[in-house]
């Protein structure tokens, strides 16, 4: 073993020390950011490792990092040593496939991104560990970076397995879920190119309608959101080289599949009914095969009048009430308006209604909001330019967005649900579709 590998194990372990042993105001911020990462609802115990490691390399206490407080509380570590340490900021989740297995570790794919990593033991207790792993099998888990050319392990992994395409698209779908900030986190440059195509989205949004806020009956507005769609999507098709003139019909109709078998079988995967529907124009015989898009749910389109606002960074939403909070903002008797007081508090408890929709409403809105506010949260010394993002911080509404459901994703992962979709067509029998089973082992 390389001296500087096993080297790394002890560093790691005595980093681990140096969090857990704190008792000022280290542990404090370990606290708060635990409880922040705690709030996604995910309990089990691979979860509350990340967690932990995931504040070793990542978190900050003023503007050092925990990696270098650490450094500066041990003067006695070597450059190597040093350099070794500030790299772990590189440290990122994943979700590998076994590709080789080497005496001393293994090649591992990020399906994520479909990156490739060498990654070593660095202790005899991982080598027992990870003694069961084969060829092929799925590892959810951290690494760490240690030369130029190879990483190792970073705490735990999850062993699930080998999986078909079926189980690891239900995997991918859960990682994105539990693990969003992790999503490219070994990949800055698909990161950068899915963030550069919400912006992109937005902009061919306002050229399209005028403005990046449009209101119309439900129904309409879902045809004029395909329509807005179907000319994006064909960018994206010819940018990404895919025949835009072959449709997941044609597809499903070559593999011997009805229409409604592929919706069955994709929702049994955990993708909404929208996202399959929005594969299919039952209009058109052109329909094509394309990125995601948007096919609204039934009581959106059914909302009388419908607000689709768009943002550069936070995306793409829709609003059924949209139309009515601004009425209630525009109006000096608002609180004669039926239901107003209920719709303001809806507006401040409900999660889908962001930061970036606040922040318009004060920019169109900033003296009557200001006063809406002092009643309903019973603050009249509320003042909406120098306590309102304090105030939504306050009722868990981050004033920095995720990465938007209308981003691009890599194509070897549009390809795999592809691949899905017909490889459960062909063999699902017909009016049984039984739920998928997780039988994951944390190790």
């Amino acid at each position: 073993m390389d001296a500087i590998l096993e080297r790394s194990h002890q560093l790691q372990q005595a980093l681990t020390n140096f969090v857990f042993d704190a008792d000022n105001e280290l542990a404090k911020a370990l606290e708060i950011y635990t409880a922040k990462k705690s709030k996604s609802g995910n309990k089990d115990n691979f979860y509350k490792d990340h967690i932990i490691d995931s504040f070793i390399t990542e978190g900050r206490l003023g503007k050092y990092t925990v990696l270098d407080l650490f450094i500066q509380s041990h003067p006695q570590l070597t450059n190597e040593e040093r350099q070794l340490i500030k790299n772990w900021h590189l440290t990122f989740t994943g979700l590998f496939a076994v590709q080789n297995i080497f005496p001393d570790g293994f090649e591992l794919m990020n399906w994520l991104t479909a990156k490739h990593y060498i990654v070593k033991l660095n202790n005899n207790r991982a080598k027992q560990d990870t003694s069961r792993l084969r060829k092929g099998e799925i590892i959810l888990t951290r690494i760490a970076p240690v030369t130029d050319t190879y990483w190792t392990f970073s705490g735990f992994y999850m062993l699930m397995g080998k999986l078909g395409k079926t189980k690891l698209a239900v995997a991918i779908g859960n990682f994105k879920d539990n693990y969003k900030d992790q999503l490219y986190g070994d990949a800055p440059e698909l990161l950068e190119e899915a963030w550069r195509s919400v912006e992109h989205y937005h902009q061919q949004f306002v050229e399209f309608f005028g403005s990046d806020e449009v209101t119309m009956p439900g129904y309409r507005l879902n045809q004029k959101i395909a329509d807005f769609q179907e000319i994006l999507a064909q960018t994206y098709l010819k940018a990404a080289g895919i025949d835009s003139l072959k449709s997941l019909e044609e597809i499903a109709t070559y593999a011997g599949v009805a229409e409604e078998d592929i919706k069955k079988i994709t929702e049994e995967l955990g993708v909404k009914p929208n996202t399959v529907t929005q594969m299919f124009n039952p209009q058109k015989d052109t329909s094509k095969m394309m990125i995601p898009k948007v096919d609204l749910p039934a009581e959106l389109k059914k909302a009388e009048q419908l607000t689709a606002l768009s943002h550069p960074r936070w995306g793409q939403m829709f609003l059924p009430t949209y139309t009515k909070i601004k009425a209630i903002l525009a109006t000096e008797a608002w609180q004669s308006i039926e239901g107003a007081k209920k719709l303001i508090h809806f507006y401040l408890e409900d999660r889908s209604i962001n930061a970036s929709i606040w922040h318009r409403l004060a920019q169109q809105y900033p003296i009557q909001l200001e006063k809406v506010l002092q009643i309903v949260i019973q603050r009249p010394k509320f003042r909406l330019q120098t306590d309102l993002d304090a105030l939504l911080v306050k009722l868990d509404k981050p004033l920095e967005p995720e990465l938007p459901e209308i981003a691009s994703v890599p194509i070897h992962l549009h390809n795999l649900f592809q691949e899905v979709v017909v490889e459960m067509s062909k063999s699902k029998p017909k009016g049984k579709h039984q739920k998928s089973t997780k039988g994951f082992q944390l190790l």
